[in-house]
């Protein structure tokens, strides 16, 4: 009877979760190649990821936050509205906001991407409270409103989100997503605003207090953010609980990189976020550039750092220790294996002087390690995807 029982359970938890799939198109990167326009785009702009988690820094550096945005290629379908209207997000760990283009938009960006009309919305409820939101690569200013928002098959019913208004930089235009779906702490909230998953559990739409994210390496389908709990069929072995260290973005403390036992950065500890909104592993610009040459990347003409393909199989790992538990990268992970050739999955950063060691985990080290993201207990589980 108890093993019934049990099973039982697991089945109705397994059931109570809300999944979002996630589909894997180009990335902005690969939109503005292919138009001829990255060359140009990379003269007049120079992404600093930094400034997504420092934007009071960032306009200090004149940077403009969504490129940070440039190469993900994960997105999810929302549905904003009564009856719902249709977007493509972001759901992004490195914020915390829900934003979409609107009617009220004009700027070149929007007129290419779905754009929510309130009027055309029985729920919707207006305000006249401003927001604006620096994300690394120019900020979304707009108005914030409440409505119904579709997420995974749930209603998730009087939210506050942000209908843009303008959205600056031309780039954008080419842009694979119209919104970003932000999935971290409400202390990060731009003009306060309650976060998406925070409504959900307050409203009792969700049977935990945590979501989990399975990136799929290969296929354009499979990856999924679960909401409201854990599928154990996506990884292997335990999952390896790591406490949160300031509760704002998915920050946590990692006790060193090395690659071949030697220590290559974070000697004395550092600190990393976990991101899904970054696609690539970025760390700051003196560490990166030790990491890049020690892998023999050299700067190629597109703004990317270029590696012979044959040389994958002899690097070494890149080993992140964590809470006392390894978790390699291997060249195949770090390794971007493009239509143009091979290059280095590793970025660089600024960070402002007082920081400290900051490294941002993105997609490259979520697509190894299935990602739990747990509020209740302000940790994140990490283990091998399956």
């Amino acid at each position: 009877m108890k093993w019934l029982l049990l099973v039982t359970l697991v089945a109705l938890s397994e059931c109570a979760i809300i999944r979002v799939p996630l589909v894997k198109k180009k990335s902005l990167r690969k939109n503005l190649m292919e138009h001829g326009l990255l060359e140009d785009f990379l003269k007049n702009h120079s992404p600093n990821p930094a400034s997504k988690y420092f934007p009071q820094e960032a306009a200090v550096m004149a940077t403009e936050p969504l490129e940070n945005y440039m190469d993900m290629e994960y997105f999810g379908t929302i549905g904003i509205g009564t009856p719902p209207q249709e977007f493509t997000v972001i759901f992004d760990t490195g914020s915390s906001n829900l934003w979409v283009p609107s009617v009220y938009c004009s700027s070149p960006a929007c007129t290419n991407h779905n754009r929510f009309n309130p009027q055309q919305s029985s729920t919707y409820e207006g305000t006249s409270q401003p927001v604006s939101i620096a994300y690394g690569t120019g900020s979304m200013t707009g108005v914030l409103g409440y409505d119904t928002v579709q997420v995974g098959g749930i209603s998730d019913t009087n939210q506050i989100f942000g209908l843009s208004e303008t959205e600056p930089g031309s780039f954008l235009y080419y842009a694979p997503f119209d919104g970003i779906l932000g999935l971290a702490y409400p202390q990060i909230s731009s003009s306060g605003a309650t976060p998406v998953f925070d409504n959900m559990w307050n409203q009792g739409l969700v049977s935990q207090d945590l979501f989990s994210v399975y990136l799929n390496s290969n296929d354009q389908s499979g990856s999924v953010v679960m909401f409201g709990g854990i599928d154990s069929s996506y990884f292997t072995g335990n999952l390896n609980w790591v406490p949160v260290s300031v509760e704002g973005y998915w920050q946590i403390t990692v006790d060193s990189v090395t690659m071949n036992g030697e220590a290559v950065a974070c000697s004395q500890g550092c600190q990393a976020i976990v991101d899904t909104g970054t696609s690539l592993l970025t760390g700051p610009s003196s560490a990166i550039a030790n990491l890049q040459s020690y892998i023999g990347a050299s700067q190629g003409s597109q703004g990317q750092m270029v590696i012979s393909c044959s040389a994958i199989n002899n690097l070494p790992d890149i080993v992140f220790t964590i809470n006392g538990i390894q978790y390699p990268l291997p060249p195949s992970a770090y390794i971007l294996q493009t239509q143009e050739g091979c290059v280095s999955g590793l970025q660089g950063m600024n960070l402002p002087t007082l920081s400290g060691e900051l490294w941002i985990l993105g997609d490259i080290f979520i697509r190894q390690y299935f990602a739990v993201f747990d509020r209740a207990n302000n940790q994140v589980g990490l283990a091998p995807v399956a």
